[in-house]
């Protein structure tokens, strides 16, 4: 199932993309109204999500929607430095010994469609194409070969990145976290429709320049260690969001470097979830997200 946050007609709320179509939950009020509660409601929503699809009523164009990110203002978004094999090399650091996470702050997601904003303090503007997952139940000190069952879906995410901010700071938060520095979507597409998230392809380009061509197996520490190893320390909760890392052909390792500019577009593409779009413009003077 891909399950999407969309806006029509100034209304905001879930829905599941099916054949070019959203499936509406807007005249079903056994489906919660945003995809947090959606989530905590667990297989009750999905199950009836499902019968609102198989009615076959209640469908809006998809292109008539707006697509907004699938979880809006997660309460955690973690992201993982060097954690694909390929991107190391590209480094020249060493593969770590345990996995680093930073923090994005919730303000900067954006969904499919949005306008990614070279900052007016920076021109260091990098793509990070990535898997991300979505956690689907509150846990705490799960086990690796249950970690699984706490995914809601995977989603497609671009770590987008102010390099010299991002390297002011050990934790990295601030680079991470400009306005419109993390796209997600262009849907959440359910774990039992992903058989194996540690084999996928993940590209991504700007415009028409391939620029990252990689396999999700090359990541160091996998969906499932991730959880094992965050839970250890917090409680996991429906809605967060842990982005897994990206692989080689980053601006930043390109000579000359291969920063994003204004007018150019960024897609990410991860095989079996979607492809997410986002322009890149310059920060606007009137901008207050």
């Amino acid at each position: 199932m891909k399950l999407v946050t969309f806006s029509h007609n100034h209304e905001t709320r879930v829905g599941a993309v099916v054949d070019g179509f959203v499936v509406d939950s807007k005249n079903n009020t056994k489906i919660p109204a945003t995809m947090l509660e959606f989530l905590t409601a667990g297989g009750q929503a999905l199950e009836t999500m499902q019968q609102q699809i198989t009615s076959g009523n209640d469908r809006i164009a998809l292109a008539q929607v707006k697509l907004q990110a699938p979880i809006p203002r997660p309460g955690k978004y973690l992201g993982i430095s060097l954690n694909y094999a390929d991107h190391i090399k590209e480094t020249g650091r060493d593969k770590p010994e345990f996995p680093s996470f930073f923090t994005k702050q919730s303000t900067c997601v954006i969904g499919h469609g949005a306008a990614i904003h070279r900052p007016k303090v920076s021109d260091k503007l990098d793509y990070e194409g990535e898997l991300a997952f979505v956690i689907g139940t509150r846990c705490r000190h799960v086990p690796v070969d249950k970690a699984h069952r706490v995914i809601a879906g995977f989603t497609v995410a671009n770590d987008v990145s102010v390099r010299d901010w991002q390297f002011r700071s050990p934790t990295f938060t601030v680079g991470k976290s400009f306005d419109t520095h993390g796209p997600l979507g262009p849907w959440l597409v359910t774990s039992d429709e992903i058989s194996d998230p540690h084999n996928l392809d993940i590209k991504t380009w700007i415009d028409d320049e391939l620029r990252q061509n990689s396999n999700t197996r090359q990541m160091i520490f996998n969906c499932y260690e991730m959880i094992a190893y965050l839970s250890q320390a917090m409680t996991l909760e429906p809605g967060d969001v842990i982005s897994t890392g990206t692989p080689s052909g980053v601006g930043v390792g390109m000579t000359p470097r291969g920063y994003m500019l204004p007018g150019q577009t960024a897609r990410v593409e991860i095989e079996g979830i979607g492809t997410l779009v986002n322009p890149v413009i310059e920060e606007p003077e009137d901008w207050l997200g």
